[in-house]
C-alpha cells in the first residue's frame, strides 16, 4: 500500500496541522506492517505558481516548441502528478491562511489537475479518474468556523479541498479537524481533543 504524506504548513514544529497529519500516517504504519510513505513538504518543495511556461503539462512532450524552462516545469508536474497516480491513500496537512489553504497546497493542487491524468472531460461533462483513493485531511484553524452558517460562508478550506478531489472523483474524503485554537487555552485544548478523537476514528 502506498501512502503520500503532504504538509504545506509554515509553522515547522509548532504546526497543529502537521502534528496531526503524522499522528493520521502513524496510525496507518500500525494498521498495514507493507506501508509505503512518500512525504512532500511543500513549504520548502513547492512548485512555481501556474505561469504560461508551468502550462506545459498541457503540451506533448514532444512538441518542439517548447522551450527549456518549459520542459522543466513538465518533468515538476509530471512528478507530481505520478506521486498521485502512485498513492492509494493522500494524507494532506493544512491550515487555514487568511480563509483558505496555503498558496503552495493550491500551487500543487493546480499542478496534478490535469486533463487526461485526474480528471477528463467528456460529452456529459467532466469525469474524475482518482475514484480509487482515499484522501485524509488533516485541517488546523485558529477560529471555529464548522458550527455556524456565516463561519461556513467564510470557511474556503476544507469546501475548497473537498471540491477539488470530488471533481477528481474521490468519494473516500476523511476530515480531521482542529479549530478554535487561538481562541485561549481551553478552546485550543478542545480543538485538539475533538481531532484526536477523529483520528481514532478513522478507518485505517
Amino acid at each position: 500500500m502506498q501512502l503520500l504524506h503532504i504538509d504545506s504548513s509554515i509553522s515547522n514544529v509548532n504546526s497543529v496541522s502537521r502534528q496531526l497529519s503524522s499522528e493520521i500516517v502513524e496510525k496507518w504504519r500500525k494498521a498495514h506492517a507493507d506501508l509505503q510513505v512518500q512525504y512532500l513538504d511543500l513549504a520548502i518543495e513547492a512548485p512555481n505558481p501556474l505561469t504560461r511556461d508551468a502550462l506545459g503539462f498541457r503540451i506533448p512532450v514532444s512538441d518542439e516548441s517548447l522551450t527549456a524552462e518549459q520542459r522543466a516545469e513538465n518533468e515538476v508536474s509530471a512528478a507530481l502528478v505520478e506521486q498521485v497516480l502512485q498513492a492509494d491513500v493522500i494524507v494532506i496537512g493544512s491550515p487555514l491562511y487568511n480563509f483558505t489553504i496555503p498558496a503552495q497546497l493550491k500551487s500543487w493542487l493546480d499542478r496534478i489537475a490535469q486533463g487526461g491524468k485526474t480528471f477528463k472531460y467528456t460529452e456529459n461533462g467532466p469525469v474524475g479518474l482518482l475514484g480509487d483513493k482515499t484522501v485524509i485531511l488533516a485541517l488546523s484553524r485558529g477560529g471555529i468556523y464548522s458550527t455556524s452558517e456565516a463561519g461556513r460562508a467564510m470557511e474556503h478550506q476544507e469546501s475548497y479541498l473537498k471540491a477539488v478531489f470530488g471533481f477528481m472523483g474521490v468519494t473516500d474524503v476523511q476530515v480531521v479537524r482542529a479549530e478554535g485554537l487561538d481562541m485561549g487555552a481551553e478552546s485550543r485544548e478542545q480543538g485538539l481533543a475533538q481531532a484526536r478523537q477523529e483520528i481514532e476514528a478513522l478507518a485505517a
